[in-house]
């Protein structure tokens, strides 16, 4: 396999694993809202962190994070990008919707 296929291997891989993060929340429905500081805390906690980026957008200024540590989802909203750790996956998204 190419370079190429790696990476896009990889890449669905991360996807793959975004999509079951996700349909993991839908089903149980529990996502938990922190401060930045805790958010920080929790994914420099976990081995190769998946981190879900919203950048800011018209209607909704700052930047939004999603993770999951533990089977738990974490939430966090930021006026400036958060430091992620160098070892996280990030996955940029067009959006992020948490249910109110």
């Amino acid at each position: 396999m190419s370079n190429g296929g790696a990476a896009a291997g990889g890449a669905a891989g991360a996807a793959a694993h975004a999509a079951a993060v996700a349909n993991a929340i839908k089903a149980s429905g529990a996502i938990v809202r922190v401060e930045n500081r805790d958010f920080q805390t929790i994914i420099e906690r976990a081995e190769r962190p998946l981190i879900v980026v919203a950048d800011a957008s018209f209607w909704s200024p700052g930047y939004k994070y999603i993770s999951s540590y533990k089977g738990l989802a974490f939430f966090t909203k930021s006026a400036e990008p958060l430091r992620l750790p160098s070892d996280a996956e990030i996955i940029s998204a067009k959006k992020i919707h948490i249910p109110s």
